[in-house]
């Protein structure tokens, strides 16, 4: 039984797999909240049946997550299990990304070894896109999980000829819908088209069960949509984000074609360049915000973003937030994602998360499709057409998607790695057998990836060392170099050499997986990188742009140096809360606010309600208390009318309102807040609030009071 286990086990995956997970799950349990948003929701569904069916932001069921519930019904599993902690909820996610790193070595064996299999496994494992979301409670890592799932059925369906397992994948797929909407579909095309390469069937066949595996994707992606849409609105929470308070309009909206054009969503600036407030990213309503929280200075060369709060735009600078302009070039684009354009995911602003090794697979998939021809097409070149199809129209969407958020890049883990894994050993057959024209790829994708991450890394060398970047553009060069000059030799030295440059262009990678952890992370806008911890990285697009100037007019010489040098050492509760409507500032309980509610209390379903769910948020967490959350993620959503908040006074649900000048638009309604100030009793600040959450100190932002809070009890006479 041992000897049979020992022969099964492939070592070097198993080192890959402890990889995966020190990279994903290593220090997540100090991140107290992660990223808040969702974790309060969480903490919602955990109170009732109710919450938990429908994803409800707050206590009351009053509204949903922008997102459908089925990745936080797994994460509110795991914290029944083991309690409602940041870690908790991560784990979930943690492990879909170590998950997906064993997928990918299982679909890239069958046909083409454990070599391939495990080189592709280990660029899944330090893609630092993939390990930034991984180690945070949003929803990508799951979901790229379960498509990789999806596609393991799907070869198996075609190798196997089970149309079964066909409609299986397909449903998966539905399940991934249920997780994020439209992005699911992002693997479609190259779905359909393996099929209709792969399946060993007529075409009248493959057409009807193509036909069916729609129709079943169909099915089970509307399933919760449809019964939630067709409840009545009085018996069911209202569609966070959503303009119409239907699950239909927010997944093919603000979560759908919003994402490609950039429209504004609820909640956007008036401007017209306003962008949806979901995902928890920063929107242009926070340039209404006081300029009054502590520690946030602009990446213009002022200082770096501090621990806690988030401050107004860098106008000095030309900066607003979301990054439409900033300095010479300009980082462009919503939230810091570059400029629309065909180079845009090898400019600074992204390539950094995923774009490390798409140079090398672009060679690799030369030699992997050289000759290829639709009639005598083998298993080998379908399989890499199906990583194309995956990669090529994802890469064609985030190059002129209006918004989307660093982490969405993890989409693009999975083709890339694959196509590495594969490519890698395809190209150094072609040299070790001097393959004509196809042995010179492995040395000219060896160098011209080298050169690209030098580029990617160069920019940050006065926060992390320029021998980072000279290193890997000194090694890569090196052994290229070698590679060519040892064409001649025996056979075992060039599975030395070819190794060497393998080696050479996963260091690069590597290290910037490990920033989330070196240089702590952002939960509520994930990304990798030595500023990856500073409210996105928004303090190092002066230097990302110029980076993309210097590179642009073959400047090697010239280099401005990130500002913003992530001075966040640990993923704390402060760093990780991001800044505007999707984060609590560091925010915290107030010890005395809880005793003054809980003392009077008379008997109220609810201990308050308020106009954001950052301020309810540590009183759901922390204290599993019942919070009423008027407003939604941005604090725009029309949850609540004045009756229904006369009727929940009225029959006794609840009595005290806390109304934060710092709430986004008042709850939803201003006609609300209006009718809560005129029917209720404003409680002495010194009764309910400490002394130091009243007086706009540092603590008053982290107990989500500072900047003007009130607290008022509303009692009506029937």
């Amino acid at each position: 039984m041992i000897n049979r286990f020992k022969s099964r086990l492939d070592v070097p995956l198993f080192f890959i797999v402890l990889l995966s997970l020190f990279l994903n799950g290593y220090k997540i349990w100090t991140d107290e909240y992660a990223n808040t948003y969702y974790t309060t929701a969480v903490g919602s569904m955990m109170q009732s049946f109710h919450n938990f069916f429908f994803g409800s932001l707050d206590s009351a069921g009053s509204v949903t997550v922008d997102k459908p519930p089925v990745t936080f019904w797994i994460q509110t599993i795991s914290a029944k299990i083991f309690g409602l902690e940041g870690w908790s909820v991560i784990l979930p996610q943690a492990l879909a990304g170590v998950g997906s790193v064993i997928l990918l070595y299982i679909l890239v064996k069958p046909n083409f070894g454990k070599m391939a299999a495990r080189l592709a496994a280990l660029g899944m494992a330090v893609t630092p896109v993939a390990v930034a979301v991984s180690r945070t409670n949003n929803i990508d890592s799951m979901l790229v999980f379960t498509l990789l799932l999806a596609t393991l059925l799907l070869f198996k369906g075609v190798r196997s000829g089970s149309k079964w397992s066909i409609m299986a994948a397909f449903a998966v797929i539905g399940i991934g819908f249920n997780m994020k909407m439209l992005q699911a579909y992002m693997v479609l095309p190259a779905f359909y088209l393996f099929y209709l390469l792969g399946a060993k069937v007529d075409w009248k066949k493959k057409l009807g069960i193509l036909t069916g595996a729609t129709t079943v994707l169909i099915v089970i992606s509307l399933s919760w949509a449809l019964i939630v849409d067709l409840i009545p609105d009085d018996q069911r929470p209202y569609i966070g984000s959503s303009d119409t308070n239907s699950v239909l309009e927010l997944a093919f909206g603000y979560n759908g074609l919003s994402r490609l054009t950039g429209q504004q969503g609820p909640g956007g600036g008036g401007d017209g360049q306003g962008q949806p407030p979901g995902d928890n990213g920063t929107t242009n309503d926070m340039q209404q915000l006081p300029n009054e929280q502590p520690d946030f200075q602009q990446g213009n060369g002022k200082g770096t973003a501090g621990n806690a709060g988030f401050g107004p735009p860098d106008m000095e600078n030309g900066q607003q937030m979301g990054g439409q302009r900033n300095g010479p070039g300009g980082a462009g684009g919503m939230f810091g994602t570059g400029e629309k354009g065909p180079l845009r995911l090898f400019k600074s602003a992204l390539s950094g998360q995923a774009s490390w090794l798409i140079p090398f697979a672009a060679f690799a998939s030369l030699s992997l499709l050289a000759g290829f021809s639709f009639r005598n097409r083998t298993a080998k070149q379908t399989e890499i057409i199906f990583w194309l199809a995956w990669l090529i129209p994802g890469m064609v969407f985030f190059s002129v998607a209006g918004f989307f958020h660093h982490y969405y890049l993890i989409m693009l883990a999975p083709p890339i790695a694959a196509l590495f894994g594969t490519g890698a050993v395809k190209l150094y057959q072609d040299y070790r057998t001097n393959e004509g024209w196809k042995s010179w790829l492995l040395p000219a994708a060896v160098c011209i990836t080298a050169i690209f991450q030098w580029y990617i890394i160069h920019p940050y060398d006065d926060v992390i060392g320029n021998g980072w970047s000279i290193g890997v553009a000194v090694l890569g060069i090196g052994v290229s170099l070698w590679l060519v000059f040892s064409k001649d030799r025996q056979p075992q030295i060039k599975t030395y050499i070819s190794a060497a440059a393998l080696t050479a262009l996963l260091i690069g990678p590597l290290y910037w997986a490990a920033t989330p952890i070196v240089y702590g992370g952002n939960s509520m806008i994930p990304q990798a990188g030595p500023t990856g911890g500073e409210m996105g990285g928004f303090g190092a697009r002066n230097a990302q742009a110029q980076s993309d100037q210097d590179f642009a007019q073959g400047d090697a010489s010239a280099k401005q140096p990130p500002t913003g040098q992530g001075q966040n050492n640990s993923v704390s509760r402060s760093a990780n809360m991001g800044g505007g409507p999707g984060g609590m500032n560091g925010s915290q309980l107030d010890e005395q606010t809880l005793t003054y509610l809980t003392e009077n209390n008379s008997g109220e379903t609810y201990l308050f309600a308020t106009t954001s769910y950052q301020t309810a948020a540590p009183y759901i967490i922390d204290e599993q208390e019942s919070v009423i959350t008027m407003g939604g993620f941005s604090g725009s959503d029309p949850v609540y009318s004045v009756e229904e908040l006369k009727k929940l006074v009225t029959t006794g649900q609840l009595k005290y309102f806390l109304i934060s000048e710092r709430g986004m638009r008042g709850g939803g309604s201003s006609e609300v807040t209006q009718w809560i100030k005129e029917n209720g009793k404003e409680i002495p600040d010194d009764e309910w609030q400490s002394n130091s959450a009243d007086n706009g100190s540092e603590d008053s932002m982290r107990s989500g009071f500072g900047g003007g809070s009130s607290l008022y009890e509303v009692s009506i006479d029937e």
